[in-house]
């Protein structure tokens, strides 16, 4: 098993910056690809960016892309999201998870993920 925990969420303004980390443990981190992934109250969770085990590709969903960065630490066994000029539309709970299956490249495929986080809110107010 995995574990895998979110922290880094809260309040913030529109136009600001958050940086949200998933810290693993319980198996080989860098053996697997990890994605965050976010869910409105009252919508379907959906695919914010992820990342290939080594860091090498990234992926983005199209509503983040330029102001969202993902990236890992390996030694860490911890995966980052930093989020910039955040829109209240962003506001979610956002989750971590890790892929095993597509390790090398990476998916947005949330229906791969195997180990899923508890969450972590990010409310963004206009």
């Amino acid at each position: 098993q995995m574990q895998l925990v979110e922290s880094g969420g809260g309040l913030v303004q529109a136009g600001g910056s958050l940086r949200l980390s998933c810290a693993a443990s319980g198996r080989t981190f860098s053996n697997y690809a990890v994605g965050w992934f976010r869910q409105a109250p009252g919508k379907e969770r959906e695919s914010v960016a992820a990342i290939s085990w080594s860091g090498g590709a990234t992926y983005y969903a199209d509503s983040v892309k330029g102001r969202f960065t993902i990236s890992r630490d390996n030694v860490e066994n911890t995966v980052y999201l930093q989020m910039n000029s955040l829109k209240p539309e962003d506001t979610a709970v956002y989750y971590c998870a890790a892929d095993f299956s597509n390790w090398y490249r990476g998916t947005m495929d949330m229906e791969e993920y195997e180990y899923w986080g508890q969450g972590t809110q990010v409310t963004v107010s206009s």
